[in-house]
């Protein structure tokens, strides 16, 4: 279930209010959201400084467990504050940072005989990836992929150092690949107009 660039619009607002909220010390509250966002999805929520860039912090739940809109508080504080690789970001910083929401669709098992049919069946741009070995867990949205230039080779190897294994795990090891799509919504400048950045071709 796609959703509308003016609902990406709102989802990304209220990314903004959350994260403004719970920086001034204020318990965040979002009372009147559409019906959709009722429905259960995984979502990411990236932050990035501006006009730089950078990441800032980023945290998502990328299996459907929870509806979208409790999925959002929880991942809006915890990509604020809860990102090991980064400071909190303060209430200061907000001005200058640009909320890019990530909604994704389920992950899905990518089945194959041989490694190297990942090459065939995965395109850089249109899928996010999930690789799993053992207690190894690592996860890429879609549009890193397109935002670095890598083709598939160089997407499946950045992913295995994300799991923190090497980067010829999807080749010599059992791995466990998923694919998902993403619809990408994203602030043109910090609190500014709303983009979409699908890459989810579904309906």
């Amino acid at each position: 279930m796609k959703l509308t660039l003016e609902e990406g619009t709102s989802l990304v607002g209220y990314v903004r209010n959350v994260i403004k909220q719970y920086l001034k010390g204020e318990e965040p509250d979002i009372q009147k959201y559409p019906d959709k966002f009722n429905n259960v999805f995984g979502v990411f929520v990236s932050l990035h400084t501006h006009p730089e860039h950078d990441l800032r912090g980023c945290i998502g739940i990328p299996e459907p467990t929870m509806s979208l809109i409790d999925a959002i508080k929880e991942t809006s504080i915890s990509a604020a504050v809860h990102d090991p690789r980064f400071q909190p970001l303060k209430h200061s910083e907000l001005k200058n940072t640009i909320i890019e929401v990530s909604v994704l669709t389920p992950p899905e098992d990518v089945e194959v005989e041989d490694s190297m049919e990942y090459l065939e069946k995965l395109e850089v741009g249109r899928d996010g990836l999930i690789i799993e070995f053992g207690p190894y867990r690592g996860l890429l949205l879609p549009q890193v992929a397109t935002e670095y230039n890598w083709d598939t080779k160089q997407f499946l190897s950045n992913l295995c150092l994300k799991a923190g294994l090497p980067t010829t795990a999807w080749i010599e090891y059992d791995v466990k690949i998923k694919s998902f799509q993403a619809q990408v919504f994203e602030e043109l400048i910090p609190n500014g107009p709303v983009v979409e950045k699908s890459t989810y071709t579904g309906c």
